[in-house]
């Protein structure tokens, strides 16, 4: 098969994730390939996403490596065929790459759980309150780039609506809520439409109060996204120019995870967390 160029994150995951088979099974290249019967090649660009698989092959891979976990092989094969072209493509020569695989990490999760210090979670945000902290990007955005980010943004929060909608959950911090980015009209619109997401059933957000004790943060945002086994996770740091970073080492799922859960304990419960946006918007 031709190379593929340009691989897509998921792509690049299940190239990723053979490749931590093959190193668990303690093969070099060199030795994989002569256990698979191709060249060196071969197994180097199926590495690295930039060749097509078929299910069978992902699952002839796993059995060179000696994997038994079944449940990840079923979701490594799911992962292949051809290049999916979801409504993100259409972004990708007008946003930052990492931007467009988000949205496309996004679509294919089982799940999602954010931690917020300052900003209220993006798929939570009205047009308004979105439109006011693209704005506010330094250096200043073009208008064009503006609506680009904003329909992108926009377009992203479609998985909280469709017909199986994601499971979803936001620990918001208090300082977060009381950021009035756009002025106060849009940040009563904002907490405003927090409310009504809160009563979607698969929508939870908690809030993390100002006299919450031991909150295990530095202020950074992330997202932990659930794959369809635990292995598949990811989780997606937001950077200071804008961009997003992916982790998927067991070492950082499991340190993540761990993080999240801690969050979660310092948190108002789902119902508290309700009352408390209400008497926000109460002193706006």
């Amino acid at each position: 098969m031709p190379p593929v160029n340009n691989p897509t994150l998921r792509q690049r995951r299940l190239g990723a994730e053979l490749r931590k088979l093959r190193e668990r099974a303690g093969f070099t290249v060199t030795q994989a390939a002569a256990h698979l019967g191709v060249n060196q090649g071969r197994v180097s660009m199926v590495e690295t996403g930039r060749s097509s698989l078929s299910a069978d092959r992902v699952r002839a891979m796993a059995s060179a490596y000696d994997c038994a976990d079944e449940n990840l092989v079923t979701a490594l094969s799911a992962m292949t065929g051809r290049r999916v072209r979801g409504w993100w493509e259409e972004y990708r020569e007008h946003l930052p790459t990492a931007l467009v695989d988000l949205a496309e990490l996004e679509h294919h999760s089982t799940g999602l759980r954010v931690a917020l210090a300052i900003h209220i979670p993006a798929l939570l945000q009205t047009t308004a309150h979105a439109r006011a902290l693209f704005r506010a990007v330094v250096p200043p955005l073009r208008q064009y780039e503006i609506e680009h980010r904003l329909t992108h943004r926009i377009k992203r929060q479609g998985i909280l609506h469709r017909d199986t909608p994601l499971p979803y959950s936001a620990i918001i911090h208090e300082s977060a809520l009381r950021m009035g980015f756009g002025g106060p009209a849009v940040a009563r619109g904002q907490l405003g439409h927090l409310l009504e997401m809160s009563e979607l059933p698969n929508v939870t957000i908690r809030v993390v109060p100002f006299g919450a004790e031991h909150y295990p943060s530095t202020g950074q945002s992330f997202d932990y996204v659930q794959g369809t086994v635990p292995q598949l996770d990811t989780v997606q740091l937001d950077t200071h120019h804008g961009g997003c970073g992916f982790l998927d080492a067991e070492a950082q799922l499991v340190k993540y995870r761990a993080v999240l859960d801690h969050m979660e304990s310092c948190t108002l419960s789902g119902a508290v967390s309700r009352d408390f946006i209400h008497n926000l918007v109460q002193d706006l």
